[in-house]
């Protein structure tokens, strides 16, 4: 009599005691069928409940004749879930102290029937041949970054910054041509290459790219922009058996490609890379668990470098490779000069420049905020205008409108300052609306186009145009902007965040590479290390700065940060379970916890634990347990006493920004 066959399933519950393999015996009428990989139903006792799950694996039964359910069904005999996949969920979800299920659920798309036959009944995709001449031009792309072809193929962690400019007269930038051209090379070596951009502008400028130099075949996109089938019939693709590029956004990093030679990422400190949902891995911490388990290329590029990354360059995991010629493009430093009026909002000189530029082309002016006018103050006394009903911000969307509340939309009616009682308002900001009214009174019979999120704009031509676009909504243009204004400058770095520098220069360096070579780009109204780092294009330079002053503060990323919120009680007996479990923790590693209650009613508290990267496995399993363990007992309260169950943990590791 054969021996009973057992599959190991991974549940698909976010429940944390459940993040687990559990056993269930194989019936013979399905021990054909059940295979690792396959999606199955299988019953969850204390429940009393089908679930879904996966079978990670098969395995004979050990002979202890222990009880066993069985898998009640086959969901589909599709094996969607690779060992490998598996294994870079689990390894990522342990890092983070989450859940694997959610990873998963990240990963892998949803069943669709039609898609699945449909991909069933399909021949095989064959080997994607590259063409010699496409190759040579890859390679061409890639011969200005000194030995960047030889470390591609021996696997190596790199860091580049990016050309900054245009491809040519393309409606792309030129870091879009070498993203493709190492996914060409590694194609062509019979590996697969995953990369991975913040968002659907990005994606389109790699996909033009790559259709200049790939076999369409080979392309795979991975995005929640397609519809359901469509986007699971390109999952199955990169299940099969032969090499492909994958072109996806933050979950694309997941993508179970076959034989996986790179894994790209561009502009790693857009925020559009960070995951909102749990467990809340930027897609730069999956690739680099992903590169260290598959041995594949890791390659991450941008117009700058987050300090994320500068850290793993200074401590030698990640090697920079240079060009041999690094361009720049031609920042100036505008400011207003003796005489003008200190509230002019475009100096002579950018004003001038601007003149210049519309008798040839477009001109790129981007602004902080979208809108007519953001804020508004009171006239009087200058104190900032808030709404009567919430205290938020008010706003016009034109001049002589009614003022509106940002937060509940309410109008403000007779609005009165609270502070001296006057009834007037002034304009304190000008958005995207007002300041193309300006400039298109400034520059009578010139074109003006307005790009925000109001206003989505993909690309302009090549004729003269003022555009106006705020930060990360600029459109592209051929052959390059013919000068970029920056303004509110100084109203961005206003802003409290502790990456706010990092992320000032990172907005103006990619509105930056967007100008032709040779064209002026203003940065009106800014001095000091940030307006220095790119006036001299030294990002990496002012990344290692960055980074050292947060290393005495003990500030991320020059340490890991988690946090910890729930019930006040859960969080004090999670926090003193930390210490007894990971005593090499300093004394000033736990920072609270802090009152949260919103109401008599509930007692919350949140801290936050700060840990050096050696020590990041034992705090992970920590906090992990304790999240378990504080999940096990708000289970057996409910149970034995009956009243609604307590506020369970919640943890978050590696979060940017410490926010008590």
């Amino acid at each position: 009599m054969s021996a009973r066959r057992v599959a190991r399933v991974q549940l698909d519950s976010p429940v944390p005691q459940l993040d687990r393999l559990f056993d269930y015996a194989v019936p013979h009428a399905l021990v054909g069928e059940v295979v690792p990989g396959i999606r199955v139903k299988v019953p969850l006792r204390s429940a009393g409940r089908m679930m879904d799950a996966f079978v990670v694996e098969v395995v004979a039964d050990d002979g202890t004749e222990r009880p066993l359910s069985s898998v009640e069904a086959v969901v589909s005999p599709m094996p969607v879930l690779p060992d490998a996949l598996y294994t870079l969920a689990r390894r990522v979800a342990d890092r983070a102290a989450g859940s694997v299920s959610d990873v998963l659920r990240l990963a892998v798309p949803k069943r669709m029937v039609r898609a699945e036959k449909a991909w069933a009944a399909a021949p095989p995709p064959e080997t994607p041949v590259v063409d010699a001449d496409a190759l040579a031009r890859a390679d061409a792309l890639l011969a200005p970054y000194i030995g960047l072809t030889t470390a591609l193929d021996a696997g190596e962690r790199l860091a580049l910054d990016a050309p900054p400019f245009p491809a040519g007269d393309l409606p792309r930038g030129a870091w879009a041509d070498l993203l493709a051209a190492a996914a060409v090379h590694t194609l062509a070596g019979g590996r697969s290459a995953v990369l991975v951009v913040p968002d659907y502008r990005d994606q389109a400028q790699l996909l033009a790219a790559l259709a200049d130099l790939a076999p369409a075949e080979a392309i795979v996109r991975d995005d929640a922009d397609q519809s359901g089938p469509a986007r699971y019939a390109q999952y199955l693709r990169t299940l099969a058996p032969v090499p492909c590029i994958v072109v996806g956004r933050r979950s694309g990093v997941y993508a179970p490609a076959h034989g996986t030679g790179l894994v790209a990422i561009w502009d790693d400190g857009d925020s559009l890379l960070a995951e909102p949902l749990a467990p809340g891995v930027h897609a730069r911490d999956a690739a680099l668990v992903r590169q260290e388990l598959e041995g594949s290329a890791l390659l991450f590029a941008g117009h700058t470098r987050t300090t994320d990354v500068q850290r793993l360059v200074d401590v030698g995991y990640v090697r920079e490779v240079a060009p041999a010629r690094r361009p720049s493009p031609r920042v100036v430093l505008s400011a207003t000069r003796e005489g003008e009026q200190r509230q002019s909002r475009v100096p002579s000189s950018a004003f001038a420049a601007a003149r210049v530029a519309l008798a040839e082309g477009p001109v790129l002016v981007q602004v902080a905020r979208p809108g007519y006018a953001p804020s508004l103050v009171c006239a009087d006394c200058r104190r900032p205008a808030r709404c009567a009903h919430c205290a938020g911000p008010l706003r016009a969307a034109r001049p002589g409108a009614l003022p509106v509340c940002a937060w509940c939309g309410r109008s403000a009616h007779a609005w009165t300052c609270g502070h001296c009682g006057s009834a007037k308002l002034r304009m304190a900001s000008s958005g995207s609306e007002r300041t193309a009214d300006e400039l298109g009174r400034a520059f009578p019979g010139t074109r003006v186009i307005v790009a925000d999120g109001a206003h989505p704009v993909t690309e302009v031509d090549a004729a003269p145009a003022l555009v106006i676009a705020t930060r990360g909504a600029e459109p592209l243009a051929r052959g390059g902007y013919r000068a970029v204004i920056l303004l509110d400058g100084d109203r961005m770095l206003q802003n409290e965040a502790l990456r706010i520098g990092e992320h000032c220069l990172r907005w103006w360096s990619n509105a930056a590479a967007l100008a032709a070579p040779g064209a002026p780009v203003h940065l009106v109204g800014v001095a000091g290390p940030v307006a220095r780092a790119l006036a001299t294009w030294t990002q990496p330079a002012y990344a290692r700065s960055e980074l050292a002053d947060r290393a005495p503060l003990r500030m991320p990323p020059a340490v890991r940060v988690a946090s910890v919120d729930g019930h006040a009680r859960s969080v004090d007996t999670l926090l003193a379970s930390l210490r007894e479990s990971v005593p090499a923790l300093d004394p000033l590693a736990i920072l609270g916890p802090v009152d949260t209650s919103t109401s008599p009613d509930t007692a919350t508290a949140r801290a936050l634990v700060r840990f050096d990267y050696a020590h990041g496995r034992a705090v992970a399993e920590a906090l992990r347990a304790g999240v378990i363990a504080d999940a096990l007992r708000a289970r057996k309260s409910t149970k034995d006493r009956g009243p609604k169950p307590r506020n369970t943990l919640r943890v978050r590791l590696d979060i940017p920004e410490p926010d008590l």
